[in-house]
C-alpha cells in the first residue's frame, strides 16, 4: 500500500504543477487556477452532500455547490477586464471571499425558510450546508489567495510550498507510521494515527520545506535569494502540525457519520477531500506565515542590496 500510495502521488503532484506552470504563463489573473478551483468546489461539495447525508442532514446539492463556487471563486472578481471593479495583478481579495461568503449565509437562509414544513429538520440541514461551504469554499478561497499574497510572479512557489509540505508531511507520517508506530495518537477517532506517525509528518514537512524553498526559489527567479533554512524548517514545522491536526478533523467527519473514506475516487487514497484535508486546512496559516516570516525575501531590502 505504502508504494502504491507513493506511485499515485508522482502522478498526481507533477499533474498538479503541470496545471500550474500552465497558468503561470496565462499571467496574473490565473484563468486555469480559477477553472481548477470551481472543479474541486462542485467536486468536493458532492462529496461532503453525500459524507452528510444522514441522520437528518439532507442538504441540497446544487445549492450548496452554488455557494461553494461563488465563495471559493469570489477573489478573481476584477481579475479581468471589464468589470466595475479593477484588481490589480498582486491584489489581496480576502475581503472579497468573506463578502461572498457572507451572501451565502442569507440565501441559505432564505432557502431554509423556504423549504421549511415542520419541525425538527431545518436547522440541522441548514448547519450542515452552512458547514460544508464554510469548510469547503472559505478554505478554498483562502488557499487561492496564496496564489498573490508574496506577488503573482511568485504565486506558485507558495502555492507549490503548502502542496510540497503538507504531502511530505503525509508521506513521513504514514512511512514512519506503518514501519514503526505502535503507540495510538487517537484511537477512538483515527485509529490509524500514531505518535511515531505524527512525527514522521513533523520531519517529512521540515525536510519538504527546506528542499523546496532553497532549491525552487532560484528558479523561479535567478536574482532571488531561498530564505534562511530555519526559517523554512519552522514553516515547515508548523505546517506539519497543521496539516496533522487538518486529517484529524476530516476524520472527526468521517467517523461521526460512520464512512471510512469521503469517496472512492483513488483507492488507497479515497476521495478527493482525502487529498485535500490537510492542505485545506493548513491554507489560513500557511498565508499568515507568508506575511509574517521572512520568506519572501524579493520583497526585503535587505535581501536585495
Amino acid at each position: 500500500m505504502l508504494g502504491w500510495r507513493l506511485a499515485i502521488s508522482a502522478i498526481l503532484i507533477p499533474g498538479l504543477f503541470g496545471i500550474f506552470y500552465l497558468d503561470a504563463l496565462a499571467g496574473p489573473s490565473a484563468p486555469i487556477l480559477l477553472l481548477l478551483t470551481i472543479g474541486l468546489a462542485i467536486r468536493g461539495s458532492s462529496e461532503l452532500v453525500d459524507l452528510l447525508w444522514t441522520r437528518s442532514f439532507t442538504p441540497n446539492r446544487g445549492i450548496v455547490a452554488a455557494c461553494c463556487v461563488l465563495v471559493s471563486a469570489a477573489g478573481w472578481y476584477g481579475r479581468f477586464g471589464h468589470m466595475p471593479i479593477r484588481v490589480e495583478g498582486d491584489g489581496n481579495t480576502l475581503a472579497q471571499v468573506l463578502l461572498a461568503y457572507s451572501f451565502t449565509i442569507l440565501l441559505l437562509f432564505l432557502t431554509a425558510a423556504y423549504r421549511y414544513r415542520e419541525p425538527g429538520r431545518s436547522m440541522e440541514t441548514l448547519g450542515c450546508e452552512l458547514l460544508i461551504v464554510s469548510y469547503l469554499g472559505v478554505l478554498l478561497g483562502v488557499t487561492a489567495q496564496l496564489r498573490w499574497v508574496a506577488g503573482s510572479d511568485a504565486g506558485y512557489l507558495v502555492l507549490g510550498s503548502l502542496v510540497i509540505v503538507t504531502k511530505a508531511g503525509d508521506v513521513g507520517a504514514y512511512t514512519l507510521g506503518r514501519l514503526f508506530g505502535r503507540r495510538k495518537m487517537v484511537p477512538l477517532l483515527s485509529p490509524g494515527k500514531t505518535w511515531m506517525g505524527g512525527f514522521g509528518a513533523l520531519v517529512g514537512s521540515s525536510l519538504g520545506a527546506i528542499l523546496w524553498l532553497q532549491f525552487a526559489t532560484p528558479l523561479f527567479n535567478s536574482t532571488w535569494h531561498p530564505p534562511d533554512w530555519y526559517w523554512s524548517a519552522f514553516y515547515g514545522l508548523v505546517l506539519g502540525v497543521v496539516g496533522l491536526i487538518g486529517d484529524l478533523c476530516e476524520s472527526l467527519i468521517k467517523r461521526d457519520v460512520g464512512k471510512k473514506d469521503s469517496a472512492l475516487l483513488l483507492p488507497g487514497f479515497g476521495g478527493l477531500l482525502d487529498l485535500l484535508d490537510s492542505v485545506l486546512y493548513a491554507s489560513p496559516v500557511a498565508y499568515m506565515l507568508w506575511k509574517g516570516l521572512p520568506l519572501a525575501t524579493w520583497n526585503i531590502p535587505e535581501f536585495n542590496g
